[in-house]
């Protein structure tokens, strides 16, 4: 099954992409155990490091590394109002549907009940982000969801500069066909916005976040 590797790209300025996505074909355990999920991992990662692409994090709730573990959106904690709440409680909270609005009450949820309930609760197409008073476009696809992410370990930064030493980093639980958000490629950006000296100004204001975003998409012919 193939999966995504993401690197994130350090030099090139401000200019260039942030990131490049590795895809890697390997022979899929099926399963939803986190044996399985972890064996895929070590899979993908081996895979990775007959191309040369070594060492690579795994970044959700399966990483075989506490680092890994705790960098999921799942475990991430970030500022709102004063409180420290889940990242994923306060991304699902953001979303605005057509037809139900906005579910602020997921916020008080733990992630994996937030990610459940947003489920049946949304009704229609998501048609913005609503986040802190602010309201935030749904293109690029990925930039709200990214933004709210490095803004959450934005803090973190030096940490981040002095143990995050990966060539690479991999989400086992991201499905290209299906899915839009990947941890992985939040840390790519952060990683390569870092290396540039540009991590906390994007953290800070959005706008300047998705500017960056949309020139290296263009540039990576994304």
């Amino acid at each position: 099954m193939p999966m995504q590797g993401r690197k994130s790209h350090e030099r090139g300025g401000f200019h260039g992409p942030l990131y490049e996505e590795v895809p890697i074909s390997i022979e899929w355990s099926g399963g939803f155990s986190l044996a399985q999920k972890q064996r895929n991992i070590e899979k993908l990662h081996a895979a990775a490091s007959a191309l040369g692409i070594h060492p690579v994090l795994e970044i959700s709730t399966k990483s075989l590394q506490e680092v890994g573990r705790r960098l999921s959106a799942f475990n991430l904690k970030i500022e709102v109002s004063g409180q420290m709440v889940s990242l994923e409680s306060a991304y699902q909270s953001s979303k605005v549907f057509s037809r139900s609005g906005q579910h602020l009450e997921l916020i008080e949820m733990n992630p994996f009940e937030a990610k459940k309930a947003i489920r049946s609760l949304g009704v229609g197409n998501i048609i913005a982000f609503r986040f802190l008073g602010a309201e935030f476009p749904t293109e690029p696809k990925n930039a709200f969801y990214d933004w709210l992410y490095i803004k959450a370990i934005a803090p973190h930064e030096d940490w981040i500069k002095r143990n995050l030493n990966f060539a690479a980093y991999s989400d086992i639980e991201f499905t290209p066909s299906k899915s839009i958000n990947c941890q992985a490629r939040a840390v790519a950006e952060f990683h390569a916005l870092s290396m540039r000296g540009n991590a906390a100004q994007c953290a800070k204001d959005f706008d300047s976040f998705r500017a960056t975003l949309e020139m290296a998409q263009r540039e990576d012919g994304l």
